[in-house]
């Protein structure tokens, strides 16, 4: 089996997304926060949560060499969130994606995990820009993109979207 790329940062580990994070993924797509901005995955089983990784995430990861990544705190091997480069249909590039349990919001874990995954995916992937995506409520995205330099660049309605997103836009320098 073809080896993946892992890195870390001072305080994470981030490692692709696997069947063995099943019920952490459970757990965090069944999130209030995610529910009310990303949206329901309609992961009811740690099995729907284990098919969601083999067909949304490793599949992406098996084609393009990168995808979605779990962070584990290196303090106390806590897995805390996700952090990834998502191939999206509705994009012409690739998406920066982030979201954390809510116990860990509040203390820099994702922009440490977003700043790391986007020198990755300029450095080691070749990738000349990125975008992010956030619903247009979730101010507290809004400002971490902002302070990861990205900029607003339109509205975006996802596919299975009931109402516009906000798109952002980060080029490499």
């Amino acid at each position: 089996m073809k080896d993946f790329l892992s890195f870390d940062t001072d305080r994470l580990w981030m490692s692709p997304t696997s069947r063995e994070d099943a019920a952490f993924i459970y757990e965090l797509m069944n999130a209030p926060k995610w529910l009310q901005f990303i949206g329901d995955r309609k992961l009811r089983t740690l099995k729907d949560a284990e098919e969601y990784i083999e067909v949304k995430m490793r599949t992406q990861l098996k084609r393009l060499g990168f995808s979605v990544y779990t962070m584990t705190r290196k303090s106390d091997k806590a897995k805390i969130g996700i952090c990834g480069l998502i191939d999206r249909k509705e994009l012409e590039g690739i998406d920066l994606g982030y979201a954390l349990l809510p116990t860990y919001e509040g203390a820099g874990y994702a922009f440490e995990a977003a700043k790391k995954t986007i020198e990755v995916g300029f450095e080691q992937f070749g990738l000349t820009k990125l975008y992010a995506i956030t619903n247009p409520e979730n101010m507290a995205s809004q400002k971490l993109l902002q302070k990861l330099d990205f900029s607003f660049f339109g509205d975006l309605q996802l596919t299975n979207g009931t109402h516009p997103d906000r798109l952002f836009e980060l080029k490499n320098k």
